[in-house]
């Protein structure tokens, strides 16, 4: 099988609204909430937090659209594949260590809130603007995970499948 190719065994859930024709308004400022939080921010930084959020988060779409703009921006296809198990790799810096345990702090929010040794990390790494464009990027990706799985937005209808 090539690259292009695409195995699926179960059809793509079909998709239950379409929200830029829908709510034009909402989705137009997603998209300028969604520039403005990373505006500043390095893209390699911006598309590890999009992926990882989207791995808890279960978000498909999500999912292959980062990965794939992640490695527009140079991201490596072996820090990809072990980003969930960020903590036991040796391949993200310390400043991507803290935005990636922000993410997740964050985007599990339920289980115990942010913790203050998690911001305190972030806080170290990062100056005070790139920490709040941080925090919304973080609450971005959240947001649109959210919107992507309750509308049932499939990366198969990208991929033409």
């Amino acid at each position: 099988m090539t690259t292009t190719q695409i195995t699926r065994t179960v059809p793509a859930p079909d998709l239950r609204l379409a929200l830029p024709q829908a709510a034009p308004d909402v989705y137009r400022a997603m998209l300028d909430l969604t520039k403005a939080a990373s505006t500043g921010l390095d893209p390699v930084i911006a598309e590890l937090v999009r992926t990882y959020a989207s791995v808890i988060n279960g978000c498909a779409f999500c999912l292959d659209m980062h990965t794939t703009d992640a490695r527009k921006a140079g991201e490596a296809e072996h820090r990809l594949y072990t980003l969930p198990a960020w903590r036991e790799t040796p391949y993200f810096t310390a400043r991507e260590r803290a935005a990636l345990a922000l993410t997740e702090a964050i985007t599990k929010i339920t289980e115990g809130h942010v913790p203050d040794a998690v911001y305190q990390e972030a806080a170290e790494q990062f100056d005070e603007q790139e920490l709040a464009r941080l925090i919304a990027a973080i609450t971005t990706i959240n947001a649109w995970n959210r919107l992507a799985i309750s509308i049932r937005m499939s990366p198969a209808a990208k991929a033409g499948v």
